[in-house]
Parts: structure tokens; C-alpha cells; sequence
């Protein structure tokens, strides 16, 4: 690798998946500690000024963007101003930026999958929140490559599988929509797909724009929580076994969780060649690495 790496998020779960990944290949990041409040645009301008990376990876606020229960709109408001400045850092420097998102654009209307071309309609704050990130990075900085991914599964404490398994340790059934679809995506997974873009933005390939990605294989809230839970007793006994089905409308979180989420992933495939891997091949990792930390 020739470009100089710059990984802002190198503590959270996808920054740690990608640090594991790209030492397996020889490939390095800078990684440099948040300061204590977090990164905010004083602080990006200054680490910026000073170290004048070839690309950068913006995972600073992953855990708020993918995997928190919930956020609320002035610290969304804050992150978008930091990215906006972050953008204008790297178009000033000539950095390339790399910008994570969300299906979470979509309101889940669509039967269908989602292709880069549909029009982004957020329906909750999330959502919402990362469709004004993505604009602002699309108008300040050309250099950039967004990609949007399915529903991310990861071993954050508190995060969204966390919390699945808490319940499935205390709750004496789980109920889970069954007309609800995504595309689950383990955390390596997608740290490979942004080490797989990395590598061919080192090439002076100008493939800039935004791609979806997500694991193989569209599947439902309550398919994918059996599987997980299938998994899961092979390591922990004490876990529920009633899972049951339930309307996506009746779900709590119904109003901020696209009803649709399948995305089409043509794209990423003809530009970059990443082909969707199986979801379910990841899960065993991901929950052995889950359940040796908690």
C-alpha cells in the first residue's frame, strides 16, 4: 500500500475488524485517540494540518451511527458539522475520503432492493442525520467513495447484537418481525469491503461516488435472530427458545426502522469486484468473539 492510511474510529468494532484485517496483509493505519469530548472540526483541522494522510477512513462516530439505541438530534447535529469540516480538510489536502452509511436512508417503502440511483427518504432521526452527512460530503469533497451497508452485526458492548442477546438471556420469549428484510452484514465483512476499496483507490483508480454493500442472502428480523440464536447455543445454554413472529408495524422501533432494507449490490461488484458474502458464514466468529469480551 502505498497511500499513507488515516483511521479516525480505530477503538470501535469496525475500526478494530479493519486494524486486524489490514495487519494480516501488512497494511497500517494511523489510528490517532479522539480527544476526550470527541472529534470535533477544531480538532480534525488541527490533526489534519499536521499529518496530511493520502485517505482517510471516517469511522469516528460509528457506534452513534450504526449500532447505539439511540441518539439524540443535537449530537447528530454536531457529528454532521465535523464531517462537513472534515470534508473540506481533505478536499483542501487532496485526501481521499472514505464515508461510511446506511439503508437507514430509505423509508423502507420498497419491496424491492434498493440500487444507488433510488431516492434517499429517511424516515427517522438516524437516517435522517446520516442523508445530511452524505450530502455534505458529496458537495465539498469529489475525491470520495460513500458506502451505504446493510444491517451491520458486531460485538459492541450495548450494541445492537449486545443487546439481542441480553434479552435472549432474560426474556422468557422473543418476539421479532417476520416482514421486516435486510441484509445482515458481520463487521469483518465489511471491514473487508473497505480494505477491498482502499486497495484499488491506492491504484489512482478514480472510482468515486456511492455504493451499497451487505452480506448475501436477504433475510428477515426473525430468520436472522434464530440464526443467531441457533449459534449462540453452541456457546451459552441459557438462552431463550421461543421466538416468535410479529408484524414489522408493531414493532417499538417501527418508526425509525425501514420496513425494507435489501440492497443491491451490482454495483460495488462491477467497479470494485466485491462479491456479497454469506452472512451466516460470519456469525460464528463474530459471536465467539462476543462472548469471550463480555
Amino acid at each position: 500500500m502505498r497511500m499513507r492510511l488515516m483511521l479516525l474510529g480505530g477503538g470501535n468494532s469496525l475500526g478494530q475488524a479493519l486494524i486486524r484485517l489490514g495487519a494480516e496483509e501488512d497494511i497500517g493505519f494511523l489510528a490517532p485517540r479522539p480527544p476526550e469530548s470527541g472529534w470535533d472540526a477544531a480538532s480534525l483541522t488541527q490533526l489534519l494540518d499536521d499529518t496530511r494522510p493520502d485517505a482517510l477512513i471516517n469511522l469516528a462516530y460509528y457506534f452513534d451511527w450504526f449500532q447505539a439505541e439511540a441518539v439524540g438530534a443535537a449530537r447528530f447535529d454536531a457529528q454532521a458539522l465535523a464531517v462537513e469540516r472534515l470534508a473540506e480538510l481533505c478536499q483542501h489536502h487532496e485526501i481521499r475520503l472514505l464515508q461510511p452509511s446506511s439503508y437507514r436512508v430509505f423509508d423502507g417503502s420498497r419491496a424491492t432492493a434498493y440500487s444507488e440511483k433510488e431516492e434517499a427518504v429517511p424516515i427517522g432521526l438516524r437516517g435522517q442525520a446520516l442523508w445530511r452527512i452524505e450530502q455534505r460530503v458529496r458537495a465539498t469533497c469529489p475525491k470520495h467513495v460513500l458506502v451505504r451497508f446493510g444491517w451491520l452485526l458486531d460485538d459492541s458492548p450495548q450494541g445492537l447484537l449486545s443487546r439481542f442477546l441480553a434479552r435472549a438471556e432474560r426474556e422468557q420469549a422473543l418476539y421479532l418481525a417476520d416482514d421486516r428484510r435486510g441484509n445482515p452484514t458481520p463487521v469483518d465483512d465489511a471491514a473487508r469491503v473497505i480494505l477491498a476499496i482502499l486497495k484499488q483507490l491506492d491504484c489512482e483508480t478514480p472510482l468515486w461516488g456511492t455504493y451499497h454493500y451487505g452480506g448475501h442472502e436477504a433475510t428477515t428480523s426473525l430468520a436472522l435472530g434464530q440464526a443467531i440464536l441457533g449459534e449462540a447455543r453452541q456457546l451459552r445454554g441459557n438462552l431463550v427458545e421461543d421466538v416468535l413472529p410479529q408484524a414489522h408495524a408493531a414493532r417499538p422501533d417501527a418508526a425509525e426502522e425501514p420496513q425494507h432494507a435489501v440492497l443491491a449490490c451490482k454495483k460495488i461488484l462491477h467497479t470494485f469486484g466485491i462479491k456479497p458474502r454469506a452472512w451466516r458464514a460470519g456469525l460464528p466468529a463474530l459471536l465467539d468473539r462476543y462472548y469471550r469480551h463480555v
